[in-house]
């Protein structure tokens, strides 16, 4: 691809770093901001820079927040004793989207795969079994992926949590195996999580 402006070529290969985002689309994207007034373009940017400057990672739930805890942890009318295990933010805004969720949520930050590195020490662990063990937990529901990865993370988060009068639950089947939860339709994902099972019926030991 060539390019008669160095800026506009910088600005192209910027916008391609982004998953998802081809030369051809960044262009588009490019050419579409020439367009566009001054103002409007710097109140883009500065709406980014100023996202990634100043968001912050709620202490007890590590969802995204603007404050010190998120709105969902810091809600009066969540159920405090039910907490919704999942892998990333973008599991927690598929689950919430489906409106049949009412309680809180546990982002662990990834899932155990060898791998590709990623280990227990790497993930939200601790603060989870703290929660268990401080907060009044219930139960737990394991909302990850039905994957390799996600049945390996779920196994050995049954054993961290073994020793603690807690329910551990999983969704349904109602997303296939080897699916990824954001991906699922609403309708799929709010069955899942009404109709989850205890851990037992899911994966044996």
């Amino acid at each position: 691809m060539v390019f008669s402006s160095a800026l506009i070529e910088n600005a192209v290969n910027e916008f391609a770093r982004l998953p998802g985002i081809g030369k051809k689309t960044a262009l588009r994207l490019v050419l579409h901001l020439l367009k566009q007034e001054t103002a409007q373009v710097q109140q883009f940017g500065e709406a980014i820079a100023r996202m990634r400057q100043q968001i912050r990672f709620c202490k007890v739930c590590h969802n995204v927040s603007d404050e010190e805890l998120c709105s969902i942890c810091s809600s009066h009318s969540r159920h405090r004793h039910v907490v919704c295990l999942v892998e990333s933010i973008r599991d927690v805004m598929a689950i919430e989207n489906t409106q049949q969720f009412n309680g809180l949520y546990h982002v662990l930050g990834g899932i155990i795969s060898p791998i590709d590195g990623i280990g227990p020490e790497q993930l939200n662990i601790q603060s989870l079994v703290d929660r268990v063990k401080h907060d009044g937990v219930e139960e737990v529901i394991m909302a990850l992926s039905p994957t390799i990865e996600g049945d390996t993370t779920i196994y050995y988060l049954s054993k961290k949590l073994k020793e603690f009068p807690v329910k551990i639950t999983t969704i349904a089947r109602g997303i296939a195996f080897g699916g990824e939860l954001e991906y699922a339709d609403e309708m799929t994902l709010a069955r899942s999580i009404s109709n989850r099972l205890p851990l037992d019926s899911y994966v044996k030991p």
